[in-house]
């Protein structure tokens, strides 16, 4: 696979497709790239995954600094490896974090960034909320119902190393999806799919951009899933009211997956975009 190094630490990537090149950066932190393969972009865009540092293939951070500011750097770096005057970066998630951040430190290189599923800070507050709309969940679903403990249970577990730390992921996808027991029989390959690194020595990062979003002269898309219980409908507004021109659209059959739940539509509406910028 494609690599290049920055500062004796190795990033790989992963090319498929061809048109305009679009970045693509996975969330998490930790989770590896090949959940948010999207091949229904690769027959008009050159897709390049970026297998973000401390997942993967890519190289830990020595001394665990993976600040929005160092993984945005790491983008940069890629861009410029690609030989491309300026790219499309889509980011889902806490890749959104790294998209906005980029935005922000390296416009230059930018012809447009997607925002998917994402908000403008992490920390406690995000927590908090997202813990709520657990809560949420859990309330909607039948008493005793099977599902809602298993989420709720995964939700408050501590799990310690990588086999436990995915297993806790896979337990929750439930409340990542709209409507998970409809979708479930088509995801089988696609949860094979799911993985990811945790370095322990990754240091906490909170990050608050909501007072710079005014910053941001990109043109930018921000896409959300209408039962995105993580990054909600609230926080994908509070970045499409802070950011000059940026246009969003919510998925109405999506939680935060819209690239899996509604894939024609989410198709689509990067193509516009790409399209226009």
């Amino acid at each position: 696979m494609p690599e290049f190094m920055v500062d004796g630490v190795r990033v790989t990537y992963h090319v498929h497709g061809t048109g305009p090149v679009c970045i693509a950066h996975s969330g998490g932190p930790g989770v590896h790239w090949p959940y948010l393969r999207m091949p229904y972009l690769e027959d008009r865009l050159t897709m390049v995954y970026i297998e973000p540092v401390g997942t993967g293939h890519s190289d830990l951070l020595p001394g665990g600094d993976y600040s929005m500011e160092v993984y945005a750097s790491y983008v940069a770096k890629l861009a410029e490896h690609l030989g491309e005057s300026k790219v499309f970066l889509l980011g889902h998630s806490h890749g959104g974090f790294v998209a906005l951040q980029t935005a922000l430190d390296f416009p230059e290189l930018l012809n447009g960034v997607i925002v998917y599923d994402s908000m403008a800070y992490n920390g406690p507050e995000l927590g908090a909320q997202a813990f709520a709309n657990v809560e949420k969940y859990v309330a909607s679903r039948p008493e005793g119902d099977a599902l809602a403990t298993q989420v709720l249970d995964a939700w408050n577990a501590s799990p310690e190393g990588h086999d436990k730390q995915v297993d806790v992921l896979a337990r929750l996808l439930p409340v990542y999806f709209k409507d998970f027991e409809a979708i479930d029989p088509q995801l089988t390959e696609w949860k094979t799919l799911l993985d990811m690194t945790v370095d322990p020595a990754r240091q906490d990062d909170q990050w608050d951009i909501r007072p710079r979003l005014g910053e941001i002269a990109v043109p930018t898309l921000v896409i959300v899933g209408v039962a995105d219980f993580i990054c909600p409908v609230n926080s994908a507004e509070e970045l499409a009211d802070g950011i000059p021109g940026a246009e969003l659209v919510v998925l109405q059959e999506s939680g935060h997956f819209g690239h899996v739940e509604e894939p024609e539509i989410f198709r689509d509406i990067v193509l516009k975009f790409v399209a226009t910028h």
